[in-house]
């Protein structure tokens, strides 16, 4: 699962952003300072970090360039409020590689990790897939939904990573039979409506809303983005 730690000293903002995450489908630990974020972030290395740059008792920019030693390959996005502005470049050439500017929406912030998150892992080799609570670890072939392991049968699980892979786009159903079932397959299509009703259910017994998988009529399936 995908670890995220977020660095956030507002009492306000870091608990409520690290429970949304949480929620989200992502293993999440919170830090109010910047010591604090160096010890967790070597005690137990994120995948991303979440970098509020007006900590209380180190300077961000600072603390963005010494994480960037610690942890050369973890993606790290700043957040820092509009009058900080021209602490962003700086913050980007000490190593950040992102940044958002406060207040910002939920579904922007989670449409970046997704992002960033792709492009950290090598073409092929993508770790996990992120929408919504879901989150799916490929190489484990193992599903969570806000925390919770779906028990998934092998085509549902490969079906469902066809489907959040590729969220937002619409997957005619030629093509998923092709990629899940193989392209020899001839028996009857109706076994992908049995598949995507399954995955429906499981969504929703733990709490995501099963039309996240949307029918269009006449083309396909496509899994909702925020």
């Amino acid at each position: 699962m995908t670890h995220v730690l977020v660095v956030e000293d507002d009492p306000e903002i870091g608990p409520e952003l690290a429970q949304a995450l949480t929620g989200s489908g992502y293993r999440t630990a919170l830090a109010t300072t910047g010591a604090a974020a160096v010890d967790q972030a070597e005690l137990d290395p994120p995948d991303l970090i979440l970098l509020d740059l007006g900590l209380p008792d180190v300077d961000g920019v600072a603390l963005c360039r010494r994480l960037r030693v610690v942890l050369p390959h973890t993606v790290i996005v700043v957040l820092t409020a509009r009058t900080q502005e021209f602490e962003v470049v700086v913050a980007l050439d000490a190593g950040a590689d992102d940044y958002l500017m406060k207040p910002f929406r939920l579904t922007e912030l989670l449409a970046r990790l997704r992002a960033h998150l792709r492009r950290q892992a090598p073409p092929g080799e993508e770790r996990t897939v992120s929408v919504g609570k879901l989150t799916l670890d490929l190489p484990g072939r193992r599903a969570f939904v806000a925390g919770h392991e779906l028990a998934l049968r092998p085509k549902e699980f490969d079906l469902l990573a066809v489907l959040a892979g590729r969220a937002g786009e619409v997957i005619t159903r030629e093509e998923l039979m092709d990629e899940v079932w193989d392209a020899n397959w001839f028996g009857p299509t109706k076994t992908l409506d049995v598949h995507v009703f399954a995955l429906r259910r499981k969504l929703a017994e733990h709490g995501e809303d099963p039309q996240r998988i949307t029918t269009l009529r006449g083309r396909g399936y496509r899994y909702e983005l925020d």
